[in-house]
């Protein structure tokens, strides 16, 4: 009587996408080392990314790509394994991320799974008042290939999944940003990305709605995520959260008018 084969042992490929990060990627891909396949993809990239990469046996893709969902879908249509972890290049995998994702994949149903986020600033890990375009306390990053198409916006791009299984213990680390002045900085990129999309969608909001989410997301990072527990970070938080929307329809506005004028 012949024996019953094993079956495979499930494959795993990881994938960061990156502009000019040689600081950030050598760190970033030794903590990866667990995968079956690193593939990277670099958008516009003119530093010493792509050496970097290389040296660690990536798969680099290169090229531009007007939307972050654009340049994602590329690297994930690259990856040949079974399973996709999705990594930025501020992100660190810990052991425990990598031990755990990789007894995941051995039974885990297809699909898509949460990793929770360890954001840090300036050295020091933000658990609380995360959300809305601050960031998140975790993120869709663990999928099984086929199952997580990005959206075709600038920045945030929205998502089409397969089914949603829940979330993993472990949390990569994050070095978002280095303080408050590189938070700013981060919000007026995103900002201007967001009302450019808006314009094109025709999804500017309105000042009305813009004016009460002031309070409305405000509210939710500050009171209702426990902001309040980070002290001035907290404080950062609650009120990027609540000018977002806000910025975004003065630049589209800005943009509309531009464009009027023209």
């Amino acid at each position: 009587m012949s024996e019953t084969p094993k079956s495979r042992e499930k494959t795993l490929s990881c994938l960061v996408v990156a502009r000019n990060e040689e600081a950030m990627l050598p760190d970033c891909l030794a903590s990866l080392d667990f995968a079956d396949q690193l593939v990277v993809v670099l958008d516009r990239t003119t530093d010493g990314s792509k050496v970097i990469a290389e040296k660690a046996g990536a798969l680099v893709i290169e090229g531009a790509w007007e939307s972050e969902g654009a340049r994602r879908n590329t690297g994930i249509d690259a990856c040949t394994g079974d399973w996709i972890l999705e990594v930025d290049a501020d992100e660190r995998a810990t052991a425990e991320v990598a031990s755990e994702v990789r007894s995941h994949i051995r039974s885990a149903k297809n699909g898509l799974y949460l990793i929770p986020i360890r954001n840090v600033i300036d050295g020091r890990e933000v658990r609380h008042g995360w959300g809305a375009y601050n960031g998140a306390a975790s993120a869709p990053r663990l999928f099984s290939k086929g199952d997580k198409i990005w959206g075709p916006e600038r920045v945030h791009p929205s998502l089409t999944t397969g089914p949603k299984h829940g979330s993993l213990k472990h949390g990569l680390i994050h070095l978002v940003d280095r303080d408050i002045s590189d938070m700013i900085d981060r919000m007026n990129r995103y900002t201007d990305l967001m009302a450019r999309d808006a314009v094109e969608k025709g999804t500017v909001p309105s000042l009305g709605a813009a004016l009460r989410r002031i309070v409305s997301r405000g509210w939710k990072s500050y009171v209702a995520r426990k902001g309040y527990k980070e002290g001035y970070y907290g404080v950062a938080l609650a009120f990027f959260a609540a000018s977002y929307s806000l910025l975004i329809h003065l630049k589209a506005r800005e943009i509309q008018d531009r464009e009027n004028r023209s």
